[in-house]
């Protein structure tokens, strides 16, 4: 059975940072591509990063230079690390391994 469990998010001020992470069970880690995806209330799911096995990353044009993807295999988590971060990137994020199993999400709000 594969469990994503994601963590991380929170409240924070306008150019602070959080990191989100997302934690992946019962998939062969070593070989998923790591997604991560936001979503305000009335509006579709975003896409914003991927990882990929080989560690390429890509990010969406309103987050790059401000987020940062990691993956610890150790521990077959992947990060979102957010910098500077605006009001406008609030959202609930969620993460999904191979673009199939999917996290709980996890919400972030940034508000001064």
């Amino acid at each position: 059975q594969v469990r994503v469990v994601q963590s991380g998010g929170g409240f924070v001020q306008p150019g602070e940072s959080l990191r989100l992470s997302c934690t992946v069970s019962g998939f062969n880690f070593k070989i998923g591509t790591l997604n991560w995806f936001r979503q305000t209330p009335g509006k579709e799911r975003e896409w914003v990063a991927t990882i990929t096995a080989d560690g390429s990353t890509n990010f969406t044009d309103s987050v790059k230079g401000r987020f940062t993807l990691r993956r610890d295999w150790a521990r077959n988590t992947g990060h979102l690390q957010m910098n500077s971060l605006e009001p406008s990137d609030t959202a609930v994020y969620y993460c999904n391994i191979q673009g199939r199993f999917w996290g709980q999400g996890t919400q972030v709000t940034v508000s001064s």
